[in-house]
């Protein structure tokens, strides 16, 4: 499906986009991979790995904020893999108007420049954080989630469809807890929230990967979440720093114990496979065959959420993670 295709990846300079462009140049043979995004110093940093010298590889500024500049990127472009987003949860509570901009209006240009391009297939990313949200960023994903669902609706008679990709925490991402735990580690003391709290984890990796199936099984509408391992944060701490003290400070404001992937209300929505559950929309103002995802269906007050996820990491299966992660930074 994508040998040969145009793809752009927007914010495709950050450690998803870059795995991503990766990814596809090394196993599918696109015709182009574009990455779209706003940091020129990023992007000449990028540009200057030797594991991205392709011709099929380009770079183009913009900002998700410009839907002109968006439109003039997706000029001829098959596939978008939107990854672009302001993620800091502190940062969100106390510019909300940025995160706005970027996470609910960039949602609402995609869409926008996508159904005027004519583009064939866009797959949206999503967190745990925007169920049932607490903070201003889950909050700003939620709303784009629900824009990028909705914006089937809109596509008429030509083929634009709209799917989303919804994980939990990225191992070893920019802003992650995991490199702040390794960098606290070299001074002897690392700080804890709460020892108790879970959050699901995905390694890039696999979080590239299960966007690249979803967006080939797609037909537009559907919410796809993978099934993945869940651990507490002093499990954590422990498997990265067993001899260090342990600090514990408290919730911080915006955070939950818990996060959930499914929420109980959506069950009814919800099917389950072998190694994914797909929420499929709830008003479908398009006609929608889900014919590829016939799965077991949830049953009512069903969630998925990391503290009572079977699937729960033991310390020495986290140390193996993070070694892994250490290992293969690739790019």
């Amino acid at each position: 499906m994508l040998e040969g295709s145009t793809i752009l990846i927007t914010g495709g300079t950050g450690s998803f986009g870059q795995r991503c462009a990766w990814e596809l140049l090394k196993k599918y043979n696109p015709g182009k991979v574009i990455i779209f995004s706003r940091d020129e110093l990023k992007q000449s940093e990028m540009a200057a790995k030797p594991c991205f010298t392709s011709k099929a590889l380009r770079f183009f500024l913009g900002d998700v904020r410009d839907r002109n500049r968006l439109e003039r990127a997706m000029a001829g472009v098959d596939y978008v893999i939107h990854a672009a987003a302001l993620k800091q949860v502190p940062a969100a509570e106390y510019n909300p108007h940025e995160f706005i901009k970027t996470n609910i209006n960039g949602a609402m240009n995609v869409v926008d420049a996508a159904l005027s391009a004519n583009v064939r297939q866009v797959i949206a990313l999503s967190t745990d954080k925007a169920v049932n949200p607490v903070n201003l960023y889950g909050a700003t994903k939620l709303c784009s989630d629900k824009i990028f669902i909705a914006g089937n609706s809109y596509s008429g008679k030509q083929e634009t469809r709209f799917s989303v990709v919804r994980y939990g925490n990225v191992v070893g991402s920019r802003g992650s807890v995991i490199p702040i735990f390794l960098k606290q580690k070299e001074k002897g003391k690392i700080t804890v929230t709460k020892p108790e709290m879970t959050r699901f984890l995905i390694t890039i990796g696999n979080g590239v990967k299960f966007a690249l199936q979803s967006l080939k099984d797609m037909t537009g509408g559907e919410i796809f979440i993978p099934k993945m391992p869940s651990c507490s944060l002093g499990d954590l701490a422990e498997a990265i720093a067993p001899d260090c003290k342990m600090e514990i400070v408290g919730l911080r404001p915006g955070e939950k114990l818990h996060e959930a992937l499914v929420p109980t209300d959506e069950a009814m929505y919800t099917v389950e496979q072998k190694e994914r559950f797909i929420i499929h929309p709830s008003l479908p103002f398009w006609e929608y065959k889900p014919k590829k995802h016939r799965g077991k269906k949830c049953k009512e007050g069903f969630g998925y959420d990391s503290f009572s996820n079977p699937e729960r990491l033991t310390i020495q299966e986290i140390k193996e993670l993070i070694s892994g992660f250490q290992e293969s930074k690739l790019v």
